[in-house]
């Protein structure tokens, strides 16, 4: 039974974690690098009155972008370069259909506002996702809506973004 098992994990295919201990490193080094050259600009030196605006955000930028060029070294030159597959293709696309209709999300907040993108996003995940019938999802995701309309809106007076188009004018908020 476990040299099956142990067959299978030989055969697992997938993007090795060394390669994304890479790209987050990189990520991690323009970050620091964009701190640095921003603060730069701020002034980052010491002036007659103390430390110029950019002073700290400098040397904040700079330990960042050394350790992101550390951890960069590590994961493409390091003596235990890790090569276990950090996600196969199966994982991959169970993440990717979280983080896609997440992604619409947040773009249709800007069009819709965020009670209505609520709603609607929050229908589809049950009936796609959760494989809930329509109706069951219409209604709960409709419920939560009003809910969290009248939870900011009504009662705590907490304006949230309505969205470019507004189509909640009508109500008055």
């Amino acid at each position: 039974m476990e040299q099956i098992k142990e067959a299978d994990e030989g055969a697992r295919t997938g993007v090795p974690t060394y390669v994304v201990e890479a790209v987050v490193a990189g990520l991690v080094l323009i970050a620091g690098l964009v701190v640095i050259f921003g603060s730069r600009k701020l002034g980052s030196g010491w002036t007659s009155d103390g430390p110029g605006a950019g002073y700290f955000p400098f040397y904040i930028g700079l330990i960042t972008a050394i350790s992101g060029l550390g951890v960069l070294y590590q994961a493409l030159m390091g003596k235990n370069r890790n090569t276990e597959i950090f996600v196969d293709g199966e994982q991959f696309k169970r993440v990717m259909s979280v983080l896609i209709p997440a992604a619409v999300y947040v773009l249709a907040i800007q069009v819709i506002g965020i009670y209505v993108a609520s709603a609607i996003y929050i229908a589809l995940f049950m009936v796609i996702l959760g494989k809930y019938s329509w109706v069951r999802s219409v209604i709960l995701a409709l419920a939560v809506a009003i809910l969290f309309f009248c939870l900011f809106e009504v009662w705590f007076k907490v304006p949230l973004f309505k969205g470019m188009y507004d189509p909640l004018s009508f109500l008055g908020y």
